[in-house]
């Protein structure tokens, strides 16, 4: 075992992707009015109430600012069939959304045309955490509609191409 000041950053990337994530699309309107959106598998659910969601965002992204300062964004939850969506907002550049079905939420978020799942979120909180900073946003609005998700593990893109396990039941 290393101690936290010997950690080896590429076999520490390497170990954190086994384990399998979803594939997300977060969006934003920068104040210029330029859309803004980057591939995120660092996205989880933090809170029901209120309904609070975290993504995680590279310092060192062009756009990383513009998300920090926005009011609110968007959260595409991808489905398998859209690989190429994410393959093409991974990427640094600007007219991602050039050729891609989206709409603007209530709130004024880009969101994805054909996403399994969408929130629309106002920021609630924004923190430093080494070199990204945790979005934390407030879900304000959402959908969701039937189809498997897209997932990543090792490395590359997964889909489940079907339900392998029942539906979990909660009693209260």
């Amino acid at each position: 075992m290393t101690s936290p000041d010997q950690v080896n950053v590429l076999e520490f990337r390497k170990a954190m992707g086994r384990f399998m994530t979803g594939v997300t699309i977060v969006s934003t309107v920068a104040p210029d009015g330029t859309l803004r959106g980057f591939t995120a598998n660092s996205f989880t659910s933090v809170s029901l109430d209120p309904p609070l969601v975290l993504v995680c965002v590279a310092n060192a992204s062009s756009s990383t600012a513009d998300f920090v300062a926005a009011p609110s964004f968007g959260v595409s939850i991808l489905s398998q069939h859209q690989v190429d969506i994410s393959a093409r907002f991974a990427r640094p550049g600007d007219n991602k959304f050039e050729g891609v079905a989206w709409k603007l939420s209530e709130r004024g978020s880009p969101i994805i045309h054909g996403a399994i799942a969408w929130l629309d979120c106002a920021r609630h909180e924004a923190i430093s955490a080494g070199d990204h900073t945790i979005l934390i946003g407030r879900v304000a609005e959402f959908g969701h509609e039937n189809g498997m998700p897209l997932g990543y593990f090792g490395g590359r893109y997964v889909g489940l191409g079907r339900d392998i396990a029942p539906k979990v039941s909660r009693s209260h």
